[in-house]
């Protein structure tokens, strides 16, 4: 972008880069400093500094690497003031400025500052409402406002939080790497939620795809670091086949596009065959495995008429027994109205929403007026579709639905 740009533009400009490179500075210097507040500080003035120069100076050509050197420099300043020793003050001069890190050849380390922050936010000796407030904010970059609403807590008591777990991690000696032997399988669940949590940031309607990148990437070094453990595979699979759709997810106009209705020859084919033979390799049937295998289900069908539903139906019934929660048995309803009819979805619908916990879940409507449709009930479904669009905040997931309304209502 040339010097002069519009404000607008430059601010879109700062924001896209800081997706992709806050997180990466804030894990490289929390390695470097062992500061947490330090490195988030520094971060967001490095942003803060782009906004201010680029509009003059126009967007670097490696605009992540521009923000680590700033960044970096502003620690390194910070560092001095405060007379830290000599070490750390040699150890961050030696970073490097480029955003730009390839991934490791075969035999290489494959542990990189974010997989050791991952593991660093999910230990044991944090609560686990901490470990993911602590995730979203320090590996997602998520604002602590936007935390707070999700946690519903007020932004003062996340923000308290917040610093409360940066205080834990330091005053209990937590070492910033990928533990080994019976600690790293302690807190592997942990971390593959956390990636998961990330890559459905990066995926959902209003995502930034990013995240979902930077999932997909960090499951593969986790798989390369943990070659024997089905459960990373089976991760690192679903992630690939879901991540596989995302040039068909929209239309030219940038509507949503249901998965029944894309084009299929757009999906990423050699990231669906990456994913089989990630799949290929798992041996046990955890929550992970499941939902793999029903990812599977939909990546290799031609069409959606070709879709085995028993099959994506007897997985969810084994994924309901592991993992019951609401959305799986909202999810279950779906494919057994898929393969046995829409009568016997509605009845599985009805019985996910005892005890109230799809209540005010947008999704759940939806699903109700697309079984509801398949029985012939035109009106009320349209009805139902417009019920849905009212209670999403996403303009994209409201669109969707309100066009689908108004063809049954046509």
């Amino acid at each position: 972008m040339r010097p002069g740009a519009p404000a607008g533009a430059v601010a879109e400009a700062v924001a896209a880069a800081g997706v992709e490179a806050y997180p990466r500075i804030v894990a490289t210097l929390i390695r470097v400093t062992g500061d947490w507040a330090l490195a988030e500080d520094c971060a967001q003035e490095a942003l803060t500094v782009a906004l201010e120069r680029w509009p003059a100076d126009g967007v670097p050509a490696n605009p992540g690497g521009w923000l680590m050197t700033v960044a970096r420099n502003r620690a390194l300043d910070v560092l001095r003031r405060a007379t830290v020793e000599r070490r750390k003050l040699h150890d961050l001069a030696l970073l490097t400025p480029s955003d730009a890190q390839p991934e490791p050849e075969v035999g290489e380390d494959v542990v990189d500052d974010r997989l050791r922050l991952i593991f660093t936010c999910c230990h044991p000796a944090l609560a686990m409402e901490a470990r993911v407030a602590l995730t979203l904010r320090t590996v997602c970059g998520v604002p602590t406002a936007d935390i707070a609403r999700l946690l519903l807590v007020t932004e003062s008591t996340m923000t308290r939080r917040l610093t409360r777990a940066r205080t834990r991690i330091a005053q209990a000696g937590i070492p910033y790497r990928v533990p080994a032997g019976p600690a790293l399988t302690e807190r592997l669940p942990g971390v593959l939620g956390v990636l998961y949590l990330l890559f459905t940031r990066g995926y959902v309607a209003n995502a930034e795809p990013a995240f979902a990148d930077e999932a997909v990437r960090l499951a593969r070094l986790l798989d390369r670091l943990m070659p024997g453990q089905s459960e990373v595979a089976a991760l690192l699979a679903l992630c690939l086949f879901q991540h596989s759709r995302r040039d068909a997810r929209r239309d030219a106009a940038g509507n949503l596009v249901t998965l029944q209705r894309q084009d299929r020859s757009l999906w990423d084919h050699a990231a669906v065959a990456e994913g089989l033979e990630a799949l290929h390799r798992v041996r046990h049937d955890g929550p992970y495995a499941w939902q793999a295998r029903i990812a599977a289900c939909h990546a290799t069908s031609a069409s959606a008429d070709d879709t085995d539903w028993p099959t994506i139906a007897r997985a969810y019934d084994a994924l309901a027994d592991i993992r019951p929660s609401p959305v799986i048995a909202l999810n279950r309803a779906v494919a057994h109205g898929y393969a046995y009819g829409p009568a016997v979805g509605l009845v599985l619908l009805d019985a996910a929403r005892v005890g109230g916990g799809l209540d005010g879940y947008p999704l759940a409507v939806a699903v109700e007026a697309d079984l509801v449709a398949r029985q012939g009930d035109r009106r009320r479904a349209a009805g139902l579709f417009r019920e849905a669009a009212a209670m999403v905040g996403s303009a994209a997931e409201r669109r969707a639905l309100l066009d689908r309304a108004d063809e049954l209502a046509a």
